[in-house]
């Protein structure tokens, strides 16, 4: 397979090198390949996007070697060819040997689920060494795809994010500097999802469980008491719905700049991820 380049991101031909479920649901997913030298990233909150075989496919059906024409490529090939694409943030990298790490959450593979699962989490709960996959990620370092972006003056981070955006917090909090203070909402599936996270900052970390009669994110943030802070910054990611809710609060009610409020949309309720692009 030949790897295009669109600077300052590129195709990465990978392979699963091992898997890992983190809890009941939320597996990791270790991937490598030579082009991964290539890949380069500050970390933080990284969007990829993932590019995923059918069943029955030895690869993902991606055109990448038309270049930079390989999205109309894509779009052209019939549905049950073309590669599934998904996006998803990059939760480790390192070196020597390459590798990086996705995690993905698991819905609808559980026996007896009223909702069926996605092709993304079905791949992901059978996934094994060898099967291969193509990526597009950074080529370089400090990149737009990369949306956690303090301004130098920042006294406080607040950070809130559901079962989706965990990863992509969980590198933001192993990222932040020393001492940096940080008040910090995470959803999770189940109790068991719930992880110990590393971090050098002066972090204090609720985790929130979906069971029945439990307060809504945004019940939960109007209660909450934040220290006192000159110059917060706000990162809020996961069901745009939410996201949007919560963006108000702290804009509205709590008077926080816009300008220091960064919100991102990973889903929306009721849409898959092809509705969403095709509406974009």
């Amino acid at each position: 397979m030949t790897t295009a380049v669109a600077a300052p991101f590129r195709f990465f031909s990978l392979q699963v090198v091992r898997t890992r479920r983190v809890g009941p649901s939320v597996v990791r997913v270790t991937f490598a390949g030579d082009d991964l030298r290539a890949f380069h990233s500050h970390g933080r909150d990284q969007s990829l996007s993932l590019f995923l075989p059918h069943p029955g496919q030895s690869e993902p059906a991606v055109p990448i070697e038309l270049g930079e024409a390989w999205w109309q490529g894509w779009r052209e090939l019939p549905d049950d060819v073309r590669a599934v694409m998904r996006s998803y943030t990059l939760r480790a990298l390192r070196r020597e040997p390459d590798e990086i790490d996705i995690d993905f959450v698991l819905h609808g593979v559980e026996p007896g689920a009223s909702v069926p699962a996605g092709p993304a989490s079905l791949w992901a709960s059978r996934a094994t060494a060898g099967d291969r996959v193509v990526l597009m990620g950074p080529a370089v370092a400090d990149n737009r795809a990369i949306r956690f972006r303090p301004p130098e003056d920042t006294d406080l981070v607040v950070i809130w994010a559901d079962e989706t955006a965990v990863p992509a917090a969980s590198a933001v909090l192993e990222w932040l500097p020393v001492g940096t203070r940080a008040h910090v909402w995470l959803e999770a599936g189940h109790a068991g999802d719930i992880q110990d996270l590393a971090t050098e900052a002066d972090a204090e970390v609720t985790w929130l469980t979906d069971g029945t009669g439990s307060p809504t994110a945004l019940e939960v943030l109007r209660g909450a008491e934040l220290p006192d802070a000159r110059a917060p910054y706000v990162w809020i990611a996961g069901e745009s719905g939410h996201v949007k809710e919560l963006r108000r609060h702290f804009v509205g009610e709590r008077g926080i700049d816009r300008r220091r409020v960064t919100f991102v949309g990973y889903w929306r309720q009721g849409m898959s991820e092809e509705q969403l692009r095709t509406e974009e």
